[in-house]
């Protein structure tokens, strides 16, 4: 149906160019008239085309290095925004604070991110260490309780060491692994346990399982009871730490999408959810909404860096392979919820404060300094939490939300309510683009989902951290779209 005043060739054209892009198209609406369907083909003699679902940074990261490769790429995104989980606040905030409501941590070892920020001419500063603990009600600080080698109240850990306490218990499964890439059945048969099952069953005291729930649980975003235990004896020797060398962009880690988005000009459409995906021998087909009306979009290659929750809900034709229909329909995806509060003024700062950036076990779980690349006086207190308190927090109004964090953060700091000015929250399983934190081995998937989720169904190529041995990271994010554009660039002998 034309709009009045506008002519059928007309109507035709606007909507080619729409959804052309980078590439000619031939529009044509379609006679049904309870769906308007735009099918942009393309022409003869054009570029190698491909469309990128999902404008996160994985879809990014791909689009950029196929554009780079001489491919005319489109990108079909159902935000108004680049990033995905990346997403920096400033307009909540006084005096130009800003807060990471998404990923933050760019750690020293991320090859993928410092070189990405390196082209887009971003600097990465670096993010303060832990200095404290407040766990069971008992303050440390971090110098002192490392000198000394001071107890956590929590029975069977080691003296002077946080994370990792449950390194002792896995002493006899890690001896058994000569070669990473050869894992014995003995330890391939630990993907049936959860962590919590697999300490109990070495001999660890109920503290060290409820201490990892604080520990490296809260950095996958899950539950212990819920994760492989052949993931964590796999990863234990690259587990995160209280001495990981961490960072943030300068300025924003928005500034990482946004710098991508802008060498997409032109080539992305946003606000455009994807339904329906055909495919065959020749290519794919998107169907994607656009102002109520479904248009369709098809080219050669088709890549989906969607997370598999969303994708859960896109009817794919013909079906994926068993295998990736159950590992889209089961993989595993923490709560996790990130709460920046606005204070007047920067007490964690004065010589009296536990610390700047404390471990907790309360339902904060990580609070600490977010602002300290920006002027005070004022500040933000931010806290990252997940697994079962970012559910609980989850239940509540946002208003009830802040209320719960300020009564926490008075626990560490008791001079917090005067200086309180009020904050934002972003709970990632209510945001219908994502419905979850990242991804992480459950039990029954550590032993070969990673490898389902990249591999190809025919045309259709798979990014995201969940398709990356980075999982649960902007460089893993970034790793996988390079690996797919060059997967793609492969399948095509290019």
């Amino acid at each position: 149906m034309t709009r009045p005043g506008m002519d059928r060739r007309t109507f035709l054209a606007q909507t080619g160019r729409t959804l052309a892009l980078t590439w000619t198209a031939a529009a044509a609406v379609s006679a049904e008239p309870a769906v308007a369907e735009t099918q942009a083909t393309a022409a003869a003699g054009s570029a190698r085309q491909v469309i990128v679902l999902g404008a996160g940074l994985a879809g990014l990261a791909a689009a950029y290095e196929l554009k780079k490769a001489g491919y005319a790429v489109a990108v079909i995104e159902a935000r108004t925004r680049p990033g995905g989980r990346v997403l920096t606040y400033r307009d909540p905030f006084a005096d130009g604070l800003y807060a990471e409501m998404g990923a933050e941590y760019v750690d020293a070892t991320d090859e993928y991110d410092h070189r990405f920020c390196k082209e887009l001419g971003l600097k990465v500063m670096t993010a303060k260490l832990y200095d404290a603990i407040f766990v069971r009600g008992q303050r440390f600080k971090m110098a002192s309780f490392k000198q000394n080698k001071e107890r956590l109240p929590y029975a069977g850990t080691e003296g002077g060491r946080l994370f990792g306490q449950e390194a002792a218990y896995l002493k006899r499964l890690l001896a058994l692994i000569a070669d990473p890439e050869k894992l014995p059945p003995e330890i391939l048969k630990l993907d049936n346990l959860s962590v919590v099952e697999l300490l109990l069953q070495e001999g660890a005291p109920d503290d060290v399982a409820a201490l990892f729930t604080y520990t490296q649980a809260t950095e996958s975003t899950a539950r212990p009871h819920e994760m492989s235990a052949l993931h964590l004896v796999r990863s234990h020797r690259r587990s995160f730490s209280e001495d990981t060398d961490e960072g943030r962009i300068l300025g924003g880690n928005d500034q990482l999408p946004k710098g991508l988005a802008r060498a997409l000009s032109g080539q992305i459409l946003y606000r455009r959810p994807v339904r329906k995906i055909a495919h065959d021998g020749d290519g794919a087909t998107v169907s994607f909404e656009e102002d109520g009306v479904l248009r369709t979009l098809r080219a050669p290659r088709l890549v989906v860096a969607l997370p598999f929750k969303v994708l859960r809900d896109i009817e794919v034709t013909p079906s994926f392979s068993p295998a990736k229909t159950k590992c889209i329909a089961t993989l595993a995806y923490g709560h996790v919820m990130k709460l920046a509060m606005q204070y007047q003024r920067r007490f964690w700062d004065e010589p009296t404060s536990l610390g700047q950036r404390v471990f907790t076990d309360t339902m904060l779980r990580r609070v600490y300094h977010f602002s300290i690349d920006q002027p005070g006086p004022r500040g933000i207190l931010m806290s990252f939490t997940s697994g079962a308190d970012a559910e609980a927090l989850g239940r509540m109004s946002e208003a009830e939300r802040l209320q719960a964090a300020l009564q926490e953060a008075t626990k560490i700091w008791p001079e917090a309510p005067r200086h309180f000015e009020g904050g934002a929250v972003k709970y990632w399983n209510e945001d219908p683009w994502i419905r979850g934190s990242y991804s992480f081995e459950g039990v029954g998937q550590a032993r070969d989902y990673l490898q389902i989720a990249a591999a190809a169904e025919g045309r259709v190529h798979f990014a995201g951290e969940h398709t990356s041995v980075h999982r649960a990271s902007m460089n893993g994010a970034l790793e996988s779209g390079v690996r797919v554009a060059a997967e793609v660039r492969k399948a095509e002998g290019a």
